[in-house]
Formats: structure tokens, sequence, C-alpha cells
């Protein structure tokens, strides 16, 4: 029996569990793969207030400790299914495939997936050239040549940021025009160091001597032909997927498959709230998940303690 069940060991429900343990809720963690989310494969985190530099690795191993020594459970258990209790003490129910764990509230924290490339040995290249954050890792290519794979707003947006560091920007998009909205697409066209090409897509990735990004090579899907662009870093802007699936009919969520909360955290069923990345938000960042852990966890908080007066 649990005060809060949090669904998800990222940094926004990492954050949350902090602050549940600090208020001496009964908080259990649930995460179904490795504590720290998508974070923890980064190599380096230069933009978190306070932490000069740190590996994505280090900086989740804190937060998981710091979770665990005020006293917050931490299980690797994957969630399946949340459904209302029967027992009319608890108003949720929190299910596993071997166990399940009633609880006055939950927090959703489950985050989000980046789309992969299909290509063969692409994968190894991550942390080593391979990035799906441009605001996180564009630093690091300052004076360097890059790609951005995508032609939706992200792309673009990731592009026009690159290009403020990059010698180069090269956007491939496998079709003839762009998808982003407004004059986005006019404006990165318009920017020196940036080439578009379009009706290409990834055909595969080339090495340096130390295992990293060295090139890659685009195939043409009009004319046939291959080109390779030198660059030292990658760009993956081809979508991201929420991990929402099983919260289907039980909270309600945008058509992209987003839980819809507003700043207060607050979704569709009364008990149950989301942090991070797996809600309606404009901006996903660490900062941005660690707030919204607080904020998830205050207001429930707030629900356990109001159950108790």
């Amino acid at each position: 029996m649990y005060d809060v069940v949090i669904i998800g060991a990222g940094t926004a429900g990492l954050s949350a569990g902090i602050y549940c343990a600090r208020a001496n809720m009964k908080t259990l963690v649930l995460e179904g793969n490795m504590y720290g989310g998508q974070i923890v494969n980064s190599p380096k985190i230069e933009n978190y207030p306070g932490i000069q530099s740190i590996s994505g690795f280090e900086y989740s191993t804190n937060l998981y400790n710091q979770t665990k020594s005020l006293g917050a459970q931490i299980l690797t258990k994957k969630v399946l299914k949340v459904e209302r209790s029967e027992n009319s003490g608890f108003e949720w129910k929190v299910i596993t495939a071997k166990e399940e764990f009633e609880t006055h509230t939950v927090i959703i924290a489950t985050g989000l997936v980046h789309r992969k490339p299909d290509v063969p040995g692409a994968l190894s290249f991550e942390g080593k050239g391979l990035s799906y954050c441009a605001t996180c890792d564009g630093a690091f290519y300052k004076g360097k040549d890059v790609v951005v794979f995508g032609g939706g707003n992200t792309a673009v947006a990731d592009a026009m940021f690159l290009s403020n560091y990059c010698n180069k920007v090269h956007l491939v998009h496998r079709r003839d025009t762009l998808r982003a909205t407004g004059t986005m697409a006019d404006t990165v066209l318009e920017s020196d160091n940036v080439i578009f090409h379009p009706n290409c897509v990834l055909n595969s990735i080339k090495a340096d001597e130390n295992g990293k990004v060295s090139s890659v090579v685009i195939n043409d899907k009009v004319d046939g032909n291959s080109y390779e662009l030198d660059v030292k870093g990658i760009f993956m802007a081809i979508g991201q997927i929420p991990s929402n699936e099983i919260f289907e009919g039980t909270v309600d969520m945008d058509d992209a498959g987003y839980i819809i909360a507003d700043e207060n955290c607050l979704t569709s069923a009364e008990g149950i709230f989301v942090a991070g990345d797996c809600r309606t938000k404009n901006v996903r960042q660490l900062t941005t998940a660690a707030s919204d852990g607080a904020v998830a966890a205050i207001a429930a908080i707030e629900k356990v303690m109001a159950g108790r007066s």
C-alpha cells in the first residue's frame, strides 16, 4: 500500500520521488528498463543549472542514489496496466507481470523514445556522434560540419540552432519539400551555411579510428546516386514516440499520444498526475523534466494529505 507510485525512473520520475520521499510519503518508483532514461547515454551534459559538466550516466546515478537515500523504494518492474482499485482505501492499482501495487496517487513519468535510424550499425554511434537533441549536444560541434535528418519543425529548428555553432549543416529529408510550418522552412533554406538535400535517405555511417562518426553516405531516391558527407555529428529528428500506450482509456491523450496536462501536471483522471516528456508541452529538457517532477509530486502530496484530513 503506497501513497504515491511513480512510473518511470528518468529525471521527471526520480525528481518526483525526491519530493515525495522528503514529504514522508510512502513512495514507490517502478522502471521497466534502466534508471535515468535516454540521458543516461549522453557522454556529457553542460546545460543543467549548477552542474558545469557531467556525463549522463553519472548524472542519472547521482539522481537515483539521492532518491533512494531519502527512502523511496525503486524496483525494476515493467508496468502493464493502471486501473481503479477495488480497495476502498486506495484509488488506483498499478499492475506488473507478477505483482499489483495499490496506491492513493500515481505519477506517470514514462518519457518518450526517439525514432531510430533504420540502418545497420547506426545505433552503435549513439554517444559517438549520433544525437537526438541539438540543444543538448550542438555546442560540442562548434566549427565542425554536421548533418540533420528530418523535414519537420524539429529538424528545421535543429538545423537553425546548429547553424549558429557549426561550419556547415547538411539538412537531409526524404521528401522533396520540407514539412516545417510557417516561415521556418524559408528561413533555414536562406541560411548561408545550411545545405538542403531533398529526396535523400541515410545509407550508412562511417567511423574514424576511434569509432566516432567521420562521415555519412546518403542515397538520392530520384537519381539513384550516393553521396558521402564528411561530418562529425549526426542529429536525428525523424520523430518521437511517447511511451503511453498502457494508459489509453485511463487518461486523456492528444492525437500524437501525449498525455494532456497543463503546467500543474494534472491529468483527466483524479489522482493521476503526469511529468516530463510524455505529457503535452513545448519544451522537453532535463530542467523542465525536473520541474514537472516537482510540480506533480507536490500535487500528489496535497491529494494524499487532503485524504488524511
